[in-house]
């Protein structure tokens, strides 16, 4: 069978002539068949530079604008040669134009109705400007039409319609409409014609300033809260709030038209300030509004002083204090007294010269229409030992060889300590905590007087026991009867004492003890 050859053949892509937008990317494309190794080359008919790269591969070349510019306006002519022996040659025109974006109106500032104000439409990076119409209207009012025929700009460019006209009241909120048209013939390319609207604003305001609250004026503790500031103003005014506070000074908050308080408190209450300012007619307009947070009591303060420990004699003072809206009652009183009986007072209660008596749990009540509140708080009054009791057991007067139980009980605050000494025995004592002693198998020795000492951090006091042992027929091994004898005093030296209280913290402390033993101990 015969071997068919193909001709050597190019075409060239996009054919003849190609429409571009300024700043975009192009690509050329040329392209043979019927040569394997074909040589291509690029050139501009003037031999200007190409503008673009060129890229083969194998039986295509590209000759890539990326971005495209005015300098890439020109017949591109594409050359290929095929084994160095035939030739062919192909020409792509291409035509730019720039037409990228709607145009763009600018109003300049009007103080108000009766000024005049200054319509600018801006047609962005045109070209072919000399093609360009411009359409400036006031609703369907023609206001100014331009065409750029006799412009010789050789490259894009931003073109610029002014008018200017007294603003009237009528024409706040009239749109100003600008059309711009590129109708260039015989080139495709769309859009050829861009549209922008504005409407007329004038300056003016602030005024009519409200402040709306939400949910109320007087919404309940833990509700949020959002505050409102309205006002008509053109342009939109800077808002900034205050509040008044309670010595009489201004609080700055935040500058916006919503003050939102997520959970309002107590302290929330009070005079809030909307101050709205239109910088460009210079104007401030202000507006207020009282807002009050309601809800039940929460004490906010339960306190003793000096102190909520404190010693007989002192002044003492309990004070309770609570917040809310409506104001609430408040009951302050002893929780073991009767409730419907002193002592109590409506926030405070004085105790002079403060007695053991006056100690205990105070509880302050809070309350109002929406609820209550409660708090307490323990007033410790330190006193001296009082009230003590001593008992002898089995008597005063004994016999020798017997045993004999003291106990000793008191009343005080901190818990006394107790502690027994033979008189002119001063280093000699025995100590106790729960205020029992026992002195095992006495004898005539143990005949005289005890001084027994309770004390604590706040005072003493001194209890002198008379014991007497008497003997009693008996084995030479045995021993005579033992007789005891008990009387008190009220007080006794503080030298004493505080032998007595140094001496009990040398000794050992387990609750019943053997005096004969402890005798024996030498601080």
């Amino acid at each position: 069978l015969p071997i068919v050859v193909k001709a050597f053949e190019m075409e060239i892509i996009p054919a003849k002539r190609i429409v571009a937008q300024i700043g975009e990317k192009l690509i050329l494309t040329c392209s043979t068949t019927g040569c394997a190794s074909p040589s291509f080359s690029w050139r501009t008919q003037m031999d200007n530079p190409l503008g673009g790269t060129v890229s083969n591969h194998g039986t295509y070349s590209t000759l890539t604008m990326d971005p495209v510019s005015i300098v890439n306006a020109h017949n591109y002519l594409c050359t290929v040669f095929c084994d160095k022996k035939e030739k062919k040659e192909k020409s792509i025109t291409v035509e730019l134009y720039s037409f990228p974006s709607d145009p763009i109106i600018e109003i300049s500032p009007s103080l108000g109705a009766g000024e005049q104000v200054t319509v600018i439409c801006k047609i962005p990076d045109v070209y072919p400007s000399d093609h360009l119409e411009v359409l400036l209207k006031k609703e369907e009012h023609v206001l100014s039409e331009k065409s750029f025929h006799a412009d010789s700009s050789t490259n894009r460019e931003t073109k610029i319609v002014k008018y200017s006209f007294n603003l009237t009241s009528e024409d706040v909120g009239k749109e100003i409409t600008c059309v711009a048209k590129l109708p260039i013939a015989n080139m495709d390319f769309e859009p050829k014609e861009r549209v922008t609207s504005q409407k007329l604003n004038a300056s003016f305001g602030p005024r009519n300033t409200v402040i709306t609250a939400s949910p109320s004026n007087s919404p309940m503790e833990g509700d949020p809260l959002k505050l409102t500031c309205v006002t008509e103003s053109n342009p939109p005014p800077q808002i900034v709030w205050r509040k008044h506070l309670a010595d009489e000074s201004i609080q700055h908050l935040i500058e916006n038209n919503v003050l939102s308080i997520p959970r309002a408190h107590f302290t929330d209450s009070g005079l809030y300030i909307c101050e709205a300012v239109n910088l460009v007619t210079n104007k401030t307009e202000k507006a207020t509004v009282e807002i009050v947070i309601q809800g039940a009591p929460s004490i906010a303060e339960l306190s003793i002083e000096p102190s909520t420990t404190v010693q007989e004699g002192e002044n003492v003072s309990i004070q309770c204090s609570a917040k809310s809206n409506p104001s609430p009652k408040i009951i302050l009183r002893r929780k073991s007294d009767d409730a419907d009986m002193g002592p109590y007072n409506e926030g405070r209660i004085l105790l002079p010269s403060v007695t053991f008596l006056n100690g205990g749990d105070y509880e302050c009540i809070a309350e109002n229409k929406f609820g209550k509140s409660k708090n307490e708080i323990t007033l410790n009054v330190k006193f001296p030992p009082q009230n003590i009791t001593v008992l002898v057991y089995p008597s005063e007067n004994v016999t020798e060889g017997e045993n004999i139980t003291i106990t000793c009980s008191a009343y005080s605050n901190p818990p006394s300590q107790m502690v027994l000494r033979k008189v002119q025995q001063e280093k000699e004592i025995l100590p106790s905590v729960n205020g029992t002693f026992i002195l095992y198998n006495v004898t005539k020795n143990d005949t005289g007087r005890y001084l027994l000492g309770v004390f604590n951090e706040v005072g003493n006091n001194i209890k002198v026991i008379e014991i007497t042992v008497v003997g009693r027929l008996r084995k030479p091994d045995q021993m005579l009867p033992l007789i005891i004898a008990f009387s008190s005093v009220t007080a006794i030296a503080v030298p004493v004492v505080a032998v007595l209280i140094y001496v009990s913290r040398k000794a050992k402390i387990n609750g019943s003890y053997s005096l004969v033993k402890a005798l024996r101990l030498r601080v």
